[in-house]
This record gives structure tokens, sequence and C-alpha cells, in this order.
């Protein structure tokens, strides 16, 4: 009966076993009764992290499959990412045993994913997150560990912290331009290896970063956003630019709101001699506006609570007004009915912009950011950072 607490297996043809698992864990339960509030909290993440985004950022087929199922069954959503999280780290770890390094490194990343979208549906800075955070962290050092390529964990003290990232290098010993790679409200670097794969692939070093306000940054040490946010880009360069394997062509991509502040960042550092923004627009506050639901997340950014603060701040960080700053090379990629940006909001971007080399590519067909186009969107970027400030 509805409100009681009976609970249905989800092996009733909700999820898909896998007979290779070498120690299967209980699956979980889904409630006979779902509340209203449960409902539209597990449709709002379900609309938020769609197929198309757990898929180009990551996630294997299956697991996106049986992550939506579940959702849609009621399953809590960070009780389901855990579960198939775990279960890709034991088929790494049989692998890794078994010497099987690249399907290792296939599930490690696998895992990483399911951590990485686990904790996206905490909001606040919980011990949960930090602990799911540091797990995913973990699983993807994991992953970069049997990479062909290196891949170094690095970092770099900031006021009273460290900004965090992931640098990615091309094989060759040559010195190689860099960009820089960010991500949004909650998409964060690890969310785009696959687009800093791209760069690496064609020479070009990548820097996944997690700017104040976001991930491993602000979880584990204590940086948030604030509106002198390009200070930080700026201070990332100072410490690359001294880096004998870096060439001193330095770009920036940034993914959703880590458009703006990518934009931002190339207004205020000449030194960024390309930008791109992907699905990212001039005023930021839209969004929220549209969804009210997601003034916490934005809380959990500049670390305080309280609507006002969170409205007052993204304020700040408009750059509608300075675009006229913009000069380097820009490269804008949207879509014509983005559910997070409008595309009026988003090509203000280019159309004020002082570039003289700009270019504004929209998708009629496209996801946020394009996730249902991220080879298209992806090799597309990459190419144009290799015209900009790649070696010819």
């Amino acid at each position: 009966m509805p409100g009681t607490d009976t609970f249905l297996p989800l092996s009733q043809g909700l999820w898909w076993s896998i007979p290779c698992d070498p120690q299967p864990a209980a699956e979980p339960c889904i409630p006979e009764f779902v509340p209203e509030d449960r409902r539209a909290e597990l449709d709002a993440l379900l609309r938020a992290m769609p197929p198309s985004r757990l898929l180009s950022n990551g996630m294997e087929y299956a697991d996106v499959q049986n992550l939506v199922s579940m959702a849609a069954a009621g399953v809590d959503w960070v009780e389901a990412g855990t579960w198939l999280a775990e279960r890709n780290l034991r088929f790494a770890k049989k692998a890794l045993a078994g010497g099987h390094n690249v399907t290792a490194r296939t599930y490690f990343r696998y895992a990483s994913a399911c951590f990485r979208f686990a904790q996206n549906a905490l909001p606040h800075d919980t011990e949960i997150k930090r602990r799911i955070y540091r797990n995913m962290i973990v699983a993807f050092s994991e992953a970069a560990a049997l990479d062909e390529r290196s891949i170094e964990h690095w970092s770099t003290p900031y006021e009273d912290g460290h900004i965090c990232a992931w640098l990615m290098r091309p094989s060759a010993s040559i010195p190689s331009p860099l960009v820089i790679v960010l991500g949004g409200f909650d998409g964060w670097r690890e969310e785009h290896h696959a687009c800093a794969t791209a760069l690496v692939e064609r020479g070009i070093s990548a820097l996944l970063v997690d700017m104040p306000g976001q991930g491993e940054t602000r979880l584990f040490h204590r940086l948030f956003l604030t509106s002198d946010i390009h200070r930080a880009f700026s201070h990332v360069i100072d410490v690359l630019a001294g880096d004998p394997h870096l060439n001193g062509e330095f770009g920036v991509w940034g993914n959703s709101f880590g458009g703006c502040l990518a934009a931002k960042a190339a207004i205020a550092d000449k030194r960024l001699k390309a930008c791109c923004v992907n699905g990212g627009a001039s005023r930021p506050l839209e969004f929220p506006e549209r969804y009210p639901r997601f003034y916490p997340k934005i809380e959990a950014m500049i670390g305080s609570l309280g609507t006002d603060g969170a409205a007052a701040l993204l304020q700040e960080i408009d750059i509608t007004s300075s675009l006229g700053e913009l000069r380097c090379p820009l490269l804008q990629l949207h879509s014509a009915n983005d559910p997070v940006f409008s595309l009026a909001n988003a090509r203000q971007v280019h159309d004020r912009a002082a570039s003289i080399d700009r270019t504004l590519l929209v998708w009629t067909d496209g996801d946020h950011c394009l996730y249902n186009h991220s080879s298209e969107r992806n090799c597309a970027v990459a190419d144009w950072f290799c015209e900009r400030i790649g070696r010819a």
C-alpha cells in the first residue's frame, strides 16, 4: 500500500546483471511508493543528467541504463551511482590482478564516472559527498597510472588552500602549448577528460582544473568562488609559465558556466591567446532564475547560504559589459534550444567581443554543452586550438 516500507528487488527486469562480476553485491531495492518530493527530486536529477551527458562524460552504456532505470523506479540517486561504481571497481581490480592493464584502466574510469555522477546529487559539502568524491579521485588516479600518456595530479598553493588539477601532456618531448579546461556549476574537471584527450592527441597539453568553488579545490581545500575568479586563472598561468615542458602558449576552454569564467579570464589576462566557450553565456544568473531549485549548488560554490548572496555573486561575475575587452581568438559553441543558457544570452559573448577572429557554431538539435554531439564538438574545438596555438 502507498506509504509502507515495502520494497521490490531491482532484478524484476529493471537492471542488467553482469555474470562476470567477481563478487556480486546485493542490488539496491526500489520502494513500492515514492513520495512526491522524492519523485520531483529524482526527476530533476534525470533532467540535469540525461543519458547523453552521462555517456559523453565517461559512463559506460550499461551503467547509464542502470542508473536511469533505478532513478526512474525511485531508488536514491547516490545509492545507485555508488553501487554501480563499486561494481566497476571490482572488475578493475580483478583485471589488474590478472595483468590486464588496459581492461583495468577502462573499468577504473567507469568507476570514477559513476562516483562522479553519484556525488552530483548532493548539493552541500557533506562528509558523504567528500567521501564519494575522494573515491572518485582515487579511481581516476588508478586509471591515470595505467595510461600510456602522462597524467599528473597537479596542484599549486593559492590563498589559504590549493588549486587542484590533472596535467595531461602529449607523448612527444617537444615543449607544447597548453589549454586550461574547466567545467561549470557542477560538471567538474574529470567530466571533461575526453575534451582534454582530444587536445593531447593533437600535441597540446591540457590542464583539467577545478577552480575555486569547484571539485577537489573546494571540497578539500575550502577555496570558494569569488567575483575576482580571474586572479586564480592568472596564478595558474604564472606557475605553468615556468614549466620547461610547455612553450608559453596558453588557451582556455570553459564548459557551461565555466565558459563565462573562461571568457572572464581571457579578458583579464592577455597571455590567454585563444578562448573557447562551450554552452556558456555572458549572464550566468539566467540559469538559477529559470530553475530556483539550483540555488543550493551555487551557495555551496561560494561557501555561503542564502539565495540573495548567490544571486549577487553571479551578478558580479556577469561579463556582458566587459566583453569589449575580449580580443583573443574566440570560438563559441551552443545549442539553439539550450535548457540552461538561452542562445540569446549566449550569443552576447560572440556579438559583443572585440575579437577579430571569432566564430559561433550553433547546433539546432544540441543538448546543453552539446553532449549529444560530443565527438564532433571535441574534434572541432581541438582542431581550432591547433590552428591558433598548436605546433605547425
